[in-house]
């Protein structure tokens, strides 16, 4: 039985740490994980950009696993907004993420809903892949002129 209580509280603590040690340990560390997904998010999307303008042949496997990709990442580097990581040099983001957070939330929310859109259009064929395609892209370029230093 003692081993048995042991356990359970071994892992309630285990468990209320995890939220802890999920946390920056200070804003470089938020920049470069924030940096890396969306990094990794681009290399992805560029895949299918060239897919959705022509540059390369259209291939419903390649976009659909790309586009499943982009969805799954979507969601990462937005932990790594987190304040006095802003700044005035191109690609950091300007202050107004801060001071406008809901609508910047919103915004991510909706790319992140566009791209999920990407792999089921790209099954669909590649005129409904080009079309989520746009509207994705859109989202990105819309977050980009809004919150992102040129």
């Amino acid at each position: 039985m003692q081993r048995l209580v042991l356990a359970v509280a071994t892992v309630a603590a285990l468990a209320t740490a995890l939220p802890a040690a999920a946390q920056f340990q200070k804003p470089d560390d938020a920049v470069k994980y924030r940096k890396a997904g969306f990094t990794l998010m681009a290399a992805h999307f560029g895949r299918l950009g060239a897919m959705a303008q022509g540059r390369v042949p259209f291939d419903a496997a390649s976009a659909t696993a790309n586009a499943e990709i982009v969805a799954s990442l979507s969601k990462l580097p937005f932990a790594g907004f987190v304040e006095g990581t802003s700044g005035t040099e191109k690609g950091q983001p300007k202050p107004n993420v801060w001071s406008d957070r809901a609508k910047f939330d919103e915004g991510a929310k909706k790319m992140q809903e566009e791209v999920a859109k990407l792999a089921a259009a790209a099954k669909a064929g590649p005129d409904a892949f080009k079309a989520a395609f746009g509207a994705a892209a859109g989202t990105c370029k819309n977050c980009h002129d809004n919150y992102r230093v040129q």
